[in-house]
């Protein structure tokens, strides 16, 4: 089972930034504006996420942990299905006006590593350039 993980600074506060990522059913179109083009609730614990290249992807909730900032979900089907997966996005406060956002995925087949942390680094990027940018328009 293949292991990638991603670290990424973002100078906005942890709140912020969580405001985002807990957010399960709008977090993704809020995180990669035009690389995720779509997210809704199919169910209470799935959500659908469509890409902008047409990929869509069923991703189950596992834990949402408000008080640690940590969400945990599951690629569960659509056009990426993996043998197993799991994933942890969590942000950590450095500071008041500084936080790391730590997203991880352990993934079955092998191969899926290569596509995902492709993903994960454009999600991350727009996340930092999106929340930095509105951070500073204020």
């Amino acid at each position: 089972m293949a292991f990638v993980e991603k670290e990424i600074v973002i100078e906005v506060g942890a709140p912020r930034v969580w405001e985002v990522i807990g957010d399960f059913t709008d977090g993704p179109v809020r995180m990669a504006p035009g690389f995720v083009t779509a997210s809704r609730l199919e169910k209470p614990d799935e959500r659908v996420v469509t890409f902008a290249d047409g990929t869509v992807v069923h991703e189950r909730l596992v834990e949402i942990d408000h008080q640690a900032c940590r969400l945990v979900y599951s690629v569960v089907g659509g056009s990426m299905q993996p043998e197993s997966d799991i994933s942890i996005m969590q942000v950590v406060a450095d500071g008041d006006d500084r936080s790391r956002f730590v997203w991880s995925h352990q993934v079955q087949p092998d191969g899926l590593a290569e596509t995902m942390g492709g993903g994960m680094d454009r999600g991350m990027s727009l996340l930092k350039q999106t929340l930095e940018t509105r951070t500073a328009a204020r």
